[in-house]
């Protein structure tokens, strides 16, 4: 008998239902009741990651410390969990392929005919089993990406299909599936679940329990329509209404008993209740606050907001922690210049300009940083961000009109922000950025040092350009501070104005690092900020 039990999460009818969310709050309620939990991806898609995927195609691009590339639901599941992911915690179909025609070629097969039965759907269930294999989780819940029936998650789900047949006992499908309700009827309607269950059934997979998302409450009959016509038990169909927040879905999930019947089918101990004290201290707080402000997000992907997702989520963490409600104007960079920035920006309490890459937008960001820099709006760049602020100075205080990142102007005169040596000589796209954990040491009595209170942190990147440390002199004669330094190869990763009252950029991604449980420090003392700020302005 397997000492890990394994739950697998499928999606019908439609896509962006939550997936992601249903499973980090199944993974919050088994931890609070003292299970070690970790939750894995598995996407149909062939990139290798989405490290090369255009944010609108895909949302924001997650990394973990090991430098993976990862979906954007590994955030939701760190932040939930407030424990680190890794590569192993997102799979796609391209690295499944990749790892067969690897073996292929090797010659691991004894010159047998590769087929998507057994090697695909093999190496696809060793990918689920790994997390599990040294002990360290007694449960791992692995979300499915897509939808059943389509195409590209067959293999998958025959996956579910063998390892359910194998493991009997140590395994249960969840499916996540909409209940619409239809105005003009007054009424929901249970035959697109109904079509769905029939689809995964006809693959040989039956779910144990039904989570049904829906707009309205769905009654015991409408649970015993489900339940007969799907072949699980009622208690096992699970009402997942809309909720105003998604850190509220824990607490909803609990309101429906899905953990306590999760372990039952797992026959796990599942007395007493979860422990969701410092959860429901956070929702406490996130809905009562006592403070409000704006703050602009200046990106070029501001129309698809899952583009900055940790970001946000970030803001509601540091939110929650400061007592304030955080106001997000989304502001396009493309569409700020320097006639109408002040229109633009006039009133926000604080300005963070967003990471990115090219061209488009860029001298919007420059001119959204100029403007809180002479304004003294508390101001917070991320990686590219910061780099506008580095580049901003050089041209505004330094006097250097031409300066600019080699990224954008090969040919500036005025590099103060170039290619990193070890990117020089990389020509691929996939996976080549410097990516993942790395040391920054802290200069003492900085805005830096005194936020993080540590000599040395450890935080996530992803770039290629960095500081040219050649200008470094020249900078901080002129008021802007390099107060982050790598300890390895002396690249400067925070900057500061300390004249300022609150301006900061860093070349890492802080965002990443935040959860419920343990806000971002940065973000904190942001909002703080901007809350000082606010009061100030009164």
């Amino acid at each position: 008998m397997s000492s890990t039990k394994y739950i697998f999460v499928t999606g019908g009818v439609t896509s962006s239902l939550g997936k992601g969310i249903i499973s980090a709050s199944l993974a919050t309620l088994l931890q609070s009741r003292g299970y070690s939990v970790t939750i894995q991806k598995f996407d149909p898609y062939i990139n290798i990651d989405p490290g090369t995927l255009n944010p609108y195609e895909h949302g924001e691009c997650y990394v973990t410390d090991d430098g993976a590339e990862t979906d954007l639901d590994l955030g939701h599941y760190e932040r939930f969990l407030n424990r680190p992911t890794s590569q192993d915690n997102n799979v796609t179909t391209g690295r499944i392929y990749q790892s067969v025609i690897v073996k292929e070629r090797r010659g691991d097969y004894l010159g047998k005919t590769v087929q998507v039965i057994p090697h695909i759907t093999d190496e696809i269930k060793r990918r689920m089993l790994l997390l599990g294999q040294n002990g360290e989780f007694e449960v791992v819940i692995t979300e499915i990406g897509g939808t059943v029936g389509d195409i590209e998650a067959l293999p998958y789900v025959e996956a579910v299909r063998q390892f359910k047949w194998e493991m009997p006992d140590d395994c249960l499908v969840v499916h996540l599936t909409l209940i619409p309700y239809l105005a003009a009827a007054g009424e929901l309607k249970t035959k697109p679940t109904q079509h769905s269950v029939k689809m995964l059934q006809e693959s040989g997979v039956q779910p144990d329990i039904l989570v049904c998302r829906t707009e309205h409450h769905i009654d015991d009959d409408l649970k015993r329509k489900l339940a007969l016509f799907c072949n699980v038990k009622k208690e096992a169909v699970i009402e997942s209404i809309d909720a105003e927040t998604i850190y509220a879905v824990p607490l909803l999930m609990r309101n429906e008993k899905l953990d306590e019947i999760v372990l039952k089918r797992l026959g796990l101990p599942h007395e007493g209740k979860a422990d969701l004290s410092r959860w429901k201290d956070f929702l406490y707080k996130l809905r009562f606050p006592t403070n409000e402000v704006r703050i602009g997000l200046i990106g070029k992907y501001v129309e698809l907001k899952d583009a900055y997702k940790s970001i946000a989520e970030a803001f509601i963490h540091a939110g929650a922690a400061n007592e304030c409600k955080v106001q997000l104007e989304w502001i396009h960079s493309e569409k700020l210049n320097a006639d109408d920035v002040e229109k633009n920006l006039r009133g926000l309490n604080g300005i963070l300009v967003a990471p990115g890459f090219g061209e488009r937008g860029f001298e919007g960001k420059l001119e959204a940083v100029r403007y809180a820099r002479e304004n003294n709006i508390p101001f917070f760049g991320i990686c590219l961000g910061m780099q506008c602020a580095v580049i901003e100075f050089a041209r505004n205080v330094l006097g250097h009109k031409d300066a600019n990142s080699t990224e954008i102007n090969p040919e500036t005169s005025q590099p103060v922000i170039h290619l990193m040596e070890a990117q020089k000589s990389i020509t691929e796209k996939g996976g080549t950025m410097r990516l993942g954990a790395y040391n920054c040491e802290l200069i003492p009595d900085s805005l830096a040092h005194k936020i993080y209170k540590r000599n040395t942190i450890s935080e996530r990147h992803r770039h290629r350009f960095e500081y040219n440390n050649a200008f470094l002199k020249a900078f901080e004669a002129a008021g802007m501070k390099a107060t982050g330094i790598n300890p390895d190869n002396q690249l400067v990763e925070i900057v500061e104005i300390p004249e300022h009252p609150f301006f900061i950029g860093t070349q890492f991604h802080p965002e990443y690092k935040s959860t419920v449980a343990n806000p971002h420090p940065l973000f904190t003392a942001f909002v703080k900020a901007t809350i000082e700020h606010h009061n100030s302005e009164k």
